[in-house]
């Protein structure tokens, strides 16, 4: 049986430069073989870099304990598409979360997400934040272009659209959080700025809000950081001093030795699922008693 290809830190820093940064697709690769030390073996590891749609989820989609939908709502000045999920024979109104994918678009992965978000005895929502532009294609680097192109203040706006979509359903209690994911996590930051009424926020390794407009946030918020993700942290210790300063009601969680996206099991090189399992704990706990 051929070994599997040791992946070092430098390919992974190549991937998250390619995906969030300058790389285009032929230098990533050409980078990838020079550091895997010939094509073959770089064809073997970008897969394992990427996230992988192919990999079984945690909740099933047709799993009898929640119910989902993919649904239409009123966005900013236009429809936004989302797959909502919740909780099998419940009958009583239950907290909101907004789940807000990472720069690929609303792909299975985040639906999963959402649907083990159900589990815990939420209404989730995993908005299309593509929708504007059509909604998000199979092609994660198509969507990620898409998202290069978006209207950053429009999808703020869809965001803050999105949360008085969720209080005004009947199925809600009206206190509505929202949890996102890399460049959701980012966005999460910018609706605790935008919506004084959410409820709770929580980013993972997502980019920070300006310090300037931290007095304007409402929510608490827990921020969770991969270790080795030397992008995203550059901007913790301006964003907490700004929190301090603002009297905000913040925790900041870091995972040592872990990579940008390990929470996403999709992706075989970055997932780790001890600080992956430790993080939703906490997630869970936090929402629970932030929105109850």
């Amino acid at each position: 049986m051929q070994d599997k290809p040791k992946i070092t830190q430098a390919m992974i820093d190549a991937y998250d430069e390619y995906t969030h940064l300058s790389l285009d697709r032929r230098a990533f690769m050409n980078k990838l073989t020079a550091l895997a030390g010939s094509g073959a073996a770089a064809a073997a590891i970008a897969p394992m870099l990427a996230a992988s749609a192919a990999r079984a989820a945690i909740v099933a989609e047709d799993d009898p304990r929640v119910v989902t939908q993919d649904i239409t709502y009123p966005g900013d000045g236009g429809e936004m598409r989302g797959y909502l999920a919740k909780p099998a024979g419940e009958t009583g109104a239950l907290p909101a979360v907004i789940v807000i994918h990472e720069n690929r678009g609303l792909n299975p992965h985040i639906r999963d997400v959402a649907r083990r978000m159900a589990l815990e005895g939420f209404v989730a929502l995993a908005p299309d934040f593509l929708s504007p532009a059509g909604g998000t294609p199979e092609d994660e680097d198509k969507a990620r272009e898409m998202i290069g192109g978006l209207d950053g203040a429009e999808t703020v706006r869809n965001a803050v659209a999105t949360v008085a979509f969720l209080k005004g359903d009947a199925a809600t209690n009206g206190k509505v959080g929202a949890v996102g994911f890399c460049w959701g996590g980012g966005l999460v930051n910018q609706l605790a700025v935008s919506a004084p009424d959410l409820g709770a926020a929580v980013a993972y390794y997502g980019r920070q809000a300006d310090a300037a407009d931290v007095s304007k946030i409402e929510a608490p918020l827990l921020l969770h950081y991969a270790g080795l993700d030397e992008r995203i942290n550059a901007g913790i210790d301006a964003y907490e001093a700004a929190l301090e300063e603002a009297g905000k009601e913040f925790t900041i969680h870091v995972y040592d030795g872990v990579n940008h996206a390990f929470n996403n099991d999709t992706s075989e090189a970055r997932y780790d699922k001890p600080a992956a399992d430790l993080a939703w704990q906490r997630t869970v706990d936090f929402l629970k008693e932030k929105l109850a």
